[in-house]
């Protein structure tokens, strides 16, 4: 029996090893393979949302050209005590795999110090140069300061929404795959329906659908939206032009994702407001849909939306 707890997860059971592998547009697949082919990375900033494959990417870039590396969490370890010890020491050795160099993968780097960790690493990309690269991962570019941005090739994880779609399918097959060689039952409206909840996040995808399969089966019953009870206190507030009571309402009903409120409220568009508001109700809806993808704050997101339809909308 092992003992290992990662071959219980999905998002490292399953983690994509080749850069072919991995759920990524085009043009940034050819933008890695491109250097996997001329076999030198650049000390990079892979900056993007949660889940969109960052640090796979960078995994998969040392295991394809055969790198000696080292897995840095900066929320874990932020302080330049980690310069001074786990890097330095990594950083100034001579590579025992083979390798010409060495690469340091800093995750979720926009964690690091600001004042103290980020300057100081400068200084270190700077010194070990001919022996180590260093590729940083962040979801927060703005968080990694300037003089760090001028030494590392910025790489953007984003899509547009044809490319989104494109994954989105390509996603799919790859959770079928996963979940035939795990014995889990599932159809393909229920993992249509949670990769629509929860794309292009592809590791909460992947986390979700462990959690609800847990039995051995994933149930229909995740389809469920909100209660008609529940849908009918939101609107109150939004008809009421209550803010604080609509905030109240997104945070009692907390674990109901954003997506689900926007697909509700479109079911039942027509029966809660005028007619002439419904056009602008779907532009709405489905900008603020698009828009979960991508932004840092889900709840600030949904709030922006009910609060455009509170002041845009007339109410029956």
């Amino acid at each position: 029996m092992t003992n290992n707890p990662n071959e219980f997860l999905f998002v490292e059971k399953y983690r994509p090893q080749t850069i072919d592998d991995c759920i990524l547009p085009d043009s940034l697949k050819k933008t890695f393979n491109e250097i996997v082919k001329a076999g030198q990375i650049q000390n990079m900033l892979l900056t993007g949302t949660a889940g969109l494959g960052k640090t796979t990417v960078a995994r998969a870039l040392c295991n394809m050209l055969k790198l000696d590396h080292i897995l840095i969490n900066g929320s874990e370890e932020s302080g330049i005590d980690v310069l001074r010890n786990k890097i330095k020491q990594f950083a100034s050795t001579v590579s025992l795999d083979g390798g010409s160099y060495k690469v340091v993968i800093l995750d979720e780097a926009d964690y690091l110090n600001a004042q103290s960790t980020q300057p100081a690493l400068r200084a270190f990309i700077e010194e070990f140069s001919s022996n180590c690269r260093f590729i940083l991962t962040c979801n927060f570019k703005n968080r990694i300061i300037e003089p760090l941005h001028s030494r590392l090739a910025v790489v953007e994880f984003n899509s547009t929404k044809t490319e989104l779609s494109k994954l989105a399918a390509q996603f799919h097959t790859r959770l079928k795959k996963i979940l035939t060689a795990e014995k889990i039952k599932f159809t393909d409206k229920v993992l249509a329906e949670l990769i629509i909840r929860y794309a292009p996040d592809w590791r909460r995808c992947l986390n979700e659908c462990q959690r609800y399969s847990a039995s051995g089966e994933i149930s229909p019953a995740i389809l469920v939206g909100i209660g008609d009870s529940n849908l009918v206190d939101l609107v109150k507030t939004l008809k009421e032009k209550d803010f604080r009571a609509m905030r109240a309402w997104l945070a009692n009903n907390n674990d109901i994702d954003c997506s689900t409120v926007f697909r509700s409220l479109y079911d039942n568009i027509t029966e809660v407001a005028k007619a002439e508001s419904v056009p602008q109700a779907v532009i709405i809806l489905a900008d603020y849909q698009y828009k979960a993808a991508f932004v840092a704050d889900k709840e600030l997101n949904t709030v922006a939306c009910l609060t455009e339809l509170m002041a845009n909308l007339e109410w029956k």
